[in-house]
């Protein structure tokens, strides 16, 4: 049986201090609110119980960032898409922004397992004045358990109405874009970093944005397969390539700590539950 879940978040400032409000239906919950920053900043957790999604399982979750409110949002653990029987896993997120809000959406990856059917969608609609920086990793397989990436078909959706869109189908049939040099080259995780704003960047910023991406990059051991473009006024992404998920996720990471303090004059505090 299928599982169909839905969450709404909403900050807000009261007092100055953003406040997290949610509603579900289904297994999906957003756990306390922590404030390690200070009152400005929001950090919450989102929680999926089955941990994964089937064929047929439909996940809508919608962030929306009230004006001059920081929140931020992580995950405990991967999402897990599995094997399937024929029906797609479906999980959509949709970002919303009013004025001068900020949000960083930061969930770690999603695991394709060998055999899924699923699709991955993220659009995000920012106010003029607000910024959003947030990251996709993706897995293709567990390699080192056994379990390669030799059937199934996934699909990865990423958009900014207007302004950016990309969309990539990810068949395992697909052995040149899975092998070619042009392609993914063999690596299995695929992972980007964007930083998206309502009003367009300023030269300045935006070159600040991609030399402080730069500068990270060329000192990590995956500075061959990663780069920073900035494909439009409100767009700055980091892409990367990676064997598995840890040395990408260490890499968007330590360029996410050097956006913040470059772009947000912030420290680089990382979500509580990353340490557990």
């Amino acid at each position: 049986m299928p599982w169909h879940a839905r969450l709404q978040l909403n900050y807000t400032v009261e007092n100055a201090r953003t406040v997290a409000r949610f509603e579900h239906n289904g297994p999906l919950r957003i756990l306390q609110s922590l404030y390690p920053e200070g009152d400005a900043i929001c950090h919450n957790v989102l929680v999926h119980p089955p941990g994964g999604l089937v064929g047929g399982d439909t996940l809508d979750i919608s962030a929306t960032v009230g004006p001059g409110a920081h929140g931020l949002v992580t995950t405990p653990g991967a999402t897990r898409f599995y094997r399937s029987a024929g029906a797609r896993a479906l999980q959509h997120t949709y970002l919303t922004l009013e004025d001068n809000a900020r949000l960083e959406w930061l969930p770690l990856e999603a695991l394709c397992y060998n055999a899924c059917h699923a699709e991955n969608h993220l659009t995000l609609n920012l106010a003029p004045g607000a910024e959003c920086m947030g990251w996709d990793v993706t897995a293709l397989g567990l390699p080192h358990a056994g379990q390669p990436f030799e059937t199934g078909r996934f699909v990865q959706h990423i958009e900014v109405p207007g302004q950016w869109l990309e969309r990539g189908v990810i068949d395992a049939a697909d052995h040149r874009l899975l092998q070619s040099p042009l392609g993914l080259a063999g690596q299995r995780c695929m992972a980007s970093l964007f930083f998206v704003t309502g009003t367009p960047l300023d030269k300045a910023r935006r070159d600040t944005a991609l030399d402080a991406a730069r500068a990270v990059t060329d000192a990590h051991a995956l500075r061959a397969t990663a780069g920073a473009t900035s494909p439009n006024g409100q767009v700055v992404v980091l892409r990367a390539l990676a064997p598995q998920v840890e040395p990408a996720m260490q890499l968007l990471k330590q360029v996410r700590a050097a956006w913040r303090a470059a772009l947000w004059q912030l420290g680089a505090e990382p979500p509580r539950i990353w340490s557990t």
